[in-house]
């Protein structure tokens, strides 16, 4: 494949827990499921980059492997180090694992609209342990805004401060970024870029590509209930987006209605 045809399938997660209240739970998949997807990638050849790598392999930096994926979960929760982890401890997966600093330690109290207010996150102990297995952490803002409804300089402030928190207490430079809520304008984007980042994640329904911008890079939801096959269908959108489309039609998983009822800004239009 030509490197300007090439497109690396990023997966995004948030909880790995078998409970979750109804208007979390299009973000919470099971474990037993989280466990059956990493094998079907091992098994089938796919070779897991973290954020970072995927961006060095885009640039020509390093080489692509000839099944690239790349792992991420957001916002930081408990559950990643009780059950994501031990699964990708076991088949030597890399992903990256966007932190938000200011519930380190603590629970899940900006989830307030979604009656999740008490999801335990990660300690510093577990976050130290995680980096210590190869997972790359990324900075996920320090409260967990809707950076484009934000004034520049509270945006600023969120995204400078979740990166000096992380790299003060881990002692490494913190080189991703991902938007919470998927929500951010160019100005945004600009303020990562000039903040020492070296690449973001949206969200997007769409497989990343090589040319996509590395301060936008695409991801592709796994939901809950996905059976093998439509993950199978996942990771190769790009060739089979038509069927893709039309099986989350008729499973009623529209991802993008999925992320806005995750928004405490349900009403809002996203700019």
């Amino acid at each position: 494949m030509k490197t300007a045809e090439r497109y690396i399938p990023i997966l995004m997660y948030h909880s790995i827990s078998q409970s979750a209240n109804p208007r979390f739970k299009q973000l919470a998949v099971a474990p037993v499921m989280f466990a059956a997807q990493m094998d079907y990638l091992h098994r089938n050849g796919y070779t897991p980059l973290n954020v970072t790598q995927c961006l060095k392999a885009m640039q020509g930096k390093i080489p692509f492997p000839a099944k690239p994926v790349v792992i991420t979960f957001d916002d930081g929760f408990a559950d990643f180090y009780d059950y994501a982890l031990p699964i990708l401890t076991r088949y030597q997966f890399t992903a990256t694992l966007y932190i938000t600093t200011a519930y380190i330690g603590k629970t899940s109290t900006w989830l307030r609209p979604e009656n999740e207010t008490e999801r335990p996150m990660l300690n510093w102990a577990q976050i130290e342990e995680i980096r210590w297995a190869g997972i790359e952490c990324g900075a996920h803002t320090h409260t967990h805004p809707a950076l484009d409804l934000l004034p520049l300089s509270l945006a600023r402030e969120e995204i400078a401060l979740s990166k000096l928190i992380l790299e003060q207490r881990l002692g490494q430079e913190i080189c991703s970024f991902a938007y919470p809520f998927g929500y951010y304008t160019p100005d945004v984007r600009e303020l990562v870029q000039q903040l020492g980042f070296t690449s973001a994640c949206a969200v997007n329904f769409a497989t990343c590509a090589v040319t996509s911008h590395p301060f936008s890079l695409e991801r592709l939801m796994v939901t809950p209930g996905m059976s093998i096959e439509a993950f199978r269908l996942l990771l190769h959108q790009e060739e089979e987006a038509p069927v893709l489309k039309r099986m989350y039609i008729r499973a009623r998983i529209p991802v993008k209605q999925v992320l806005r009822s995750y928004s405490a800004a349900l009403t809002r239009t996203r700019r």
